[in-house]
């Protein structure tokens, strides 16, 4: 099974590698990241098509499910982990997702409405906030 949850998030890694920041975003400082998301979903666009909600929770936890993406298919597709501002950045940290590596994310406001970010490791992507 974590063979297949690890090629899932693989799939999901190359598909929004593609997203890139555009030159007008604006940073999103680290005192409004919280009030930003908190309490809110996040989805994050897949190019395939769909969308793959994150639910962050008040007190700093996060739940995921890539079923509304269509990866329900490969393998189990839900997990729970923690999220924290540090800095600038939004972090979090999956019980199963990624192997459980801890990752922090700049996030950047677009004129469009969405949101662009890029993980410290260099992965890009698209985002909505929904409520």
């Amino acid at each position: 099974m974590r063979f297949r949850v690890c090629a899932v998030l693989g799939i999901f890694a190359l598909a929004t590698a593609g997203f890139a920041q555009s030159p007008g975003d604006t940073p999103i400082s680290g005192r409004d990241i919280k009030p930003l998301i908190e309490g809110r979903r996040i989805y994050l666009k897949v190019p395939a098509g769909g969308e793959f909600p994150l639910y962050y929770r008040p007190g700093g936890v996060v739940d995921g499910t890539g079923k509304a993406a269509g990866l329900g298919i490969f393998a189990r597709v839900s997990d729970e982990g923690k999220w924290w501002v540090s800095g600038d950045q939004l972090c979090q940290q999956w019980q199963t997702y990624e192997n459980g590596k801890r990752f922090c994310f700049r996030l950047y406001q677009r004129d469009d409405g969405q949101l662009s970010w890029h993980r410290d490791d260099g992965l890009k992507g698209l985002a909505r906030i929904g409520s």
